[in-house]
């Protein structure tokens, strides 16, 4: 398999309204090609199964991004996929909004390239932030960050301190989810629901 980004669709209504843009998580390190054994493409395609219905019904697109690495790796590699798979949407879809749907280390890569003229705000699932993360790709733009209080692998505390953040120059809020950990495997409904709510409510 080459190393090259690709979209899986999951929903493509007749009549479309928007775009919603999933990014699944990774690791800090790792070169590995993402591949159908990658749990964290797993976890968010099961998702974007779960979720894709109600999103068709709605008149939105629904799309999960698949990077061509597994890690973070200094956030370049995540980065420059996403924006080529914001590229390829646009194309499709001209000037229709687009929201952003991360978990983990798909969230953190979100807020980095939100400021894309089409990108209407992010969606951010028991996301990966690091103190100092930056905000600036945030303005003007909607941010929904969903972390759960028995995480062990990214911090509920450290999502709670970028929303305080990022409420300087977006519309910004914190959700509690509750006793769950970082793979969205309790509560999943709670999770999908939210993932789908919050989603289509940033493209209003």
């Amino acid at each position: 398999m080459s190393a090259a980004p690709s979209l899986t669709t999951y929903a493509r209504p007749a009549r479309t309204r928007g775009a919603i843009l999933m990014l699944h998580g990774g690791k800090d390190r790792g070169d590995e090609i993402v591949d159908n054994r990658s749990a964290s493409w797993r976890r968010s395609a099961a998702m974007a199964r779960a979720i894709s219905p109600a999103v068709e019904e709605a008149g939105v697109a629904l799309h999960l991004l698949r990077y061509r690495h597994r890690g973070w790796n200094g956030g370049a590699g995540p980065i420059a996929d996403a924006r080529w798979a914001l590229a390829e949407l646009r194309r499709e879809y001209a000037d229709l909004p687009i929201t952003l749907l991360g978990h983990s280390m798909g969230a953190r890569t979100s807020i980095h390239v939100a400021d894309d003229p089409a990108v209407r705000g992010v969606v951010a699932l028991a996301p990966w932030f690091n103190p100092g993360e930056p905000v600036e790709a945030l303005a003007g733009r909607g941010l929904v960050a969903a972390h759960g209080s028995q995480d062990r692998i990214t911090s509920a505390r450290a999502t709670r301190a970028f929303v305080a953040r990022a409420a300087r120059v977006a519309d910004a809020e914190f959700v509690d989810m509750g006793p769950v950990g970082h793979y969205m495997l309790r509560r999943i409904s709670r999770w999908n629901d939210l993932a789908r709510e919050r989603s289509l409510e940033l493209l209003v």
